[in-house]
């Protein structure tokens, strides 16, 4: 082929792909928009365990008005008084805007918070919200007028361990939705260890110098009531130090399946076997260890189908010195990590990523990668040079679903700005089609990153809505046809480190003119086909009318 041909065909071939990534920058607006929130680690000098873990953060509609509102759990003082600090609700604008209303709306928590997890768990049409932290942890039910309740224990929820990440499922597909939350390690300021790296000076110890605990499964009754049915379903597990939840369905029979990101132990992918129960099969899966038979720190967690090849991959962020994982589905019941081949693994090698995803920011139909990152150690300077506390954020474009290509030095500075990040969500907070970013950080300001140009593509977004299935749909498979492309989804919450992205899913579509069609699975069983619906927006579509 001659030269000039080549180049006819990289034209024609960026030309189907759409718009240029170059033309999208990420620029932080959270002054801007009036985000005024810093997390409280609880640090004294003491050096206890919670100090570096950091809170998550969410994407949701709290009020129904088709803008995606903040939450933001908060830790407090670990010891004497409790301190000012609390959990923040941020409501849109729907101008660029934000503005607090967390003490009007029942939500100003003092509370040592880490997880957030928020769906309609009653099936009333509004959005609940689960708050998972230092014991016990909290159910707010969205009174539907602005104000939330805590119901906790009216539900017989109240999980008093440490809790991490959570994530509402349908376990059972019962059109009730169920609660799964992970649990860290068995700790208390009276059962914190002395740790020190030079013999002399306190540090923060490693997961495992604390037993490990157990995660929680919470099947939904009805009427406002759970029961905790963990040991009935197979998955009580004290070995267990889980950061990241993850609720997907990674063998397509239609029920979800649950993995847990373990710190320095062995990850487990717990198979839902259809009747009320689970079987681990982490290590038969190959996602339990890395490639070298080790037990990782695994923190943040995702899935998505990221080869388009109709089976969902999962993505874990991993401790410095341990590279992120690309777990690839190879459809036979086990995964292969790519991330050692992959332009993933080497440039992310050095950094501790917490919350991390799979998102299309480009809007191009390949879901790109994204990893907030932040050491555990203030002075981990010292002892590794090339290794420091504040990071850089990690963006990598997927080029032909196989291929990525860090991007994260051209699409802005605001983005590869070194901070101590956990928590990481994208959303479409200003419903303008592409995915925005919102970063948690340690004991400092979360940052709002808005993605300027990634709507030069098409694109549409898909929010459903059930009936005999879960009202918010979770747990639903949805693909898109388009002229140039095939793609799944699934409705999920959780993922992420202790943080929920957006429910609503977005798909870019390039330069394709037409959606030809979207099916949706749904938990109930039900399929449904969407013929030739408009692109550029967002569409709802109902179980019962279509």
């Amino acid at each position: 082929m001659k030269i000039k041909d080549s180049f006819l065909v990289f034209v024609v071939f960026q030309f189907m792909l759409g718009s240029s990534y170059s033309q999208v920058k990420f620029v932080d607006v959270t002054e801007l928009a009036g985000i005024h929130f810093t997390h409280n680690n609880g640090a004294a000098g003491k050096k206890l365990l919670p100090e570096t873990m950091g809170s998550g953060g969410a994407f949701f509609d709290y009020n129904n008005d088709g803008w995606l509102d903040i939450f933001l759990p908060n830790g407090m003082n670990l010891e004497g008084r409790r301190g000012g600090s609390t959990s923040a609700l941020f409501r849109n604008n729907q101008d660029g805007t934000f503005t607090d209303v967390s003490r009007s709306a029942g939500l100003a928590i003092q509370a040592y918070g880490m997880g957030v997890a928020s769906a309609d768990y009653d099936n009333d049409g509004d959005m609940d919200l689960y708050v998972s932290g230092l014991g016990p942890d909290h159910l707010y039910q969205n009174l539907g007028n602005g104000r939330f309740r805590d119901v906790t224990l009216a539900s017989g929820l109240g999980n008093p361990g440490f809790g991490t990440s959570c994530a509402f499922l349908d376990f059972d597909r019962d059109g009730l939705l169920d609660l799964f939350v992970s649990n860290y390690v068995d700790w208390s300021i009276d059962k914190d260890i002395y740790c020190s790296l030079d013999g002399q000076n306190k540090s923060y110890c490693t997961p495992e110098a604390y037993k490990g605990a157990s995660s929680r499964l919470y099947r939904n009754l009805g009427g406002g009531k759970f029961e905790d049915v963990t040991k009935r379903a197979n998955l009580l597990d004290d070995t267990n130090k889980g950061l990241g939840v993850l609720v997907f369905d990674y063998n397509k029979d239609a029920w979800p399946d649950i993995m847990l990101a373990n710190d320095t132990q062995p990850n487990k992918l717990w198979e839902n076997r259809g009747d009320g129960t689970f079987e681990e099969v982490g290590v038969l899966a190959g996602i339990a260890f890395s490639e070298d038979g080790l037990a990782r720190g695994a923190m943040g967690i995702d899935a998505g189908d990221y080869d388009r090849s109709g089976y969902m991959s999962v993505l874990i962020g991993n401790f410095s010195n341990e590279m992120i994982s690309l777990y690839h589905n190879e459809q036979a019941g086990f995964f292969i990590d790519d991330a050692p081949t992959s332009t993933v693994g080497p440039a992310s090698l050095l950094s501790l990523t917490f919350g991390t995803f799979f998102f299309d920011f480009d809007l191009d139909g390949r879901l790109d990668i994204f990893a907030a990152n932040g050491h555990v150690e203030n002075d981990i300077g010292l002892v590794q040079k090339r290794v420091s506390y504040a990071q850089p954020a990690l963006l990598f474009r997927n080029l032909d679903g196989r291929r990525f290509k860090d991007v994260s030095l051209e699409t802005g500075s605001d983005l590869a700005k070194p901070v101590v990040a956990r928590g990481a969500v994208y959303g479409d907070y200003d419903n303008d089609g592409d995915l925005d970013i919102l970063v948690t950080t340690c004991g400092s300001v979360p940052r709002l990153l808005r993605n300027d140009g990634g709507n030069k593509n098409k694109w549409l977004a898909v929010i459903l809505e059930g009936e005999k299935s879960n009202r918010n749909g979770i747990g639903s498979t949805v693909v898109v046809r388009s002229s140039h492309s095939v793609q799944m989804g699934y409705v999920k919450t959780g993922g992420s480190y202790c943080s929920q992205s957006q429910l609503r899913l977005t798909f870019g579509l390039g330069n394709s003119s037409r959606v030809l069609s979207v099916e949706i699975l749904w938990p109930s069983g039900k399929r449904q086909v969407v013929e030739s619906p408009p692109i550029n927006q967002l569409i709802r579509i109902s179980e019962r009318r279509g």
